[in-house]
């Protein structure tokens, strides 16, 4: 146990020291957050009175995803890659609990997230609606379903390729994960690929727990819930622990 939390601590420290993935899990989420709150120029459903309605829980999947995919994805590739992770895990730390390690960090990052984002959107007029209790089997599928993605990346591809294909994927699921815009607003066959992915299916559930909207479709749920098994079953099955030749 000792081991373990003297790994958090480390995969902590490293996380916040870096600024690139300090703006991927708060500077962009919080930009987005404040500046398409105060500037109405996005389409949002009917019936949200107040933009940020709609973006707060579309932010707050963004965040997930930002955390669990990019940054555990981008640092575990790096690792991978200068061979760091091949040696931790011969340690007496183990590779179960360095991967244990690794997730625990993902949901500390993540507290921090709602710490900062959740406040930030009260003070931009935000109330949150629907039933709130919902979001929490919303974030945990959505974190394994992220962090299976990231870890198969990390473990199959080149650390600059992890890099550059986990900040493509950041801006394609961001642009069509429903948390900016309405998975409604995008032309019909895009819209129904979109609603295959695992952003719009948290954004729509997280919408669900606390927008003012209806509640998330059983669909998005099962696509969800598919992800969440899918990805990190994948992710274990492949992932390499040595760097690529």
């Amino acid at each position: 146990m000792k081991a373990l939390r003297a790994q958090v601590g480390m995969e902590l420290r490293l996380s916040l020291r870096q600024g690139e993935q300090l703006l991927v899990s708060l500077g962009i989420p919080v930009l987005l957050l404040v500046f398409f709150s105060l500037v109405d120029v996005l389409p949002r459903p009917a019936g949200t009175a107040k933009a940020v309605d709609f973006l707060a829980p579309g932010i707050l999947a963004l965040a997930v995803m930002s955390s669990a995919m990019v940054s555990l994805g981008i640092g575990t590739g790096f690792e991978r890659q200068y061979g760091v992770l091949k040696r931790l895990g011969a340690t007496p730390l183990g590779r179960p609990r360095l991967v244990t390690a690794k997730v625990l960090t993902v949901l500390v990052l993540q507290a921090v997230q709602v710490g900062v984002l959740a406040p930030t959107a009260l003070a931009l007029g935000w109330r949150p609606a629907g039933t709130a209790a919902l979001a929490v089997p919303a974030v945990v599928l959505g974190t394994a379903a992220f962090a299976g993605v990231g870890l198969y990346l990390a473990g199959t591809l080149k650390g600059i390729v992890n890099l550059a294909l986990c900040n493509g994927l950041y801006l394609v699921l961001l642009l069509l994960g429903g948390m900016i815009i309405p998975l409604d607003r995008l032309p019909g066959v895009m819209e129904a690929g979109a609603r295959l992915l695992p952003a719009a299916a948290l954004s729509e559930v997280m919408g669900g727990a606390l927008g003012p909207g209806a509640a998330a479709s059983g669909r998005a749920w099962l696509v969800l819930g598919a992800w969440a098994l899918a990805a990190p079953a994948l992710a274990a099955a492949r992932f390499r622990w040595e760097p690529s030749p």
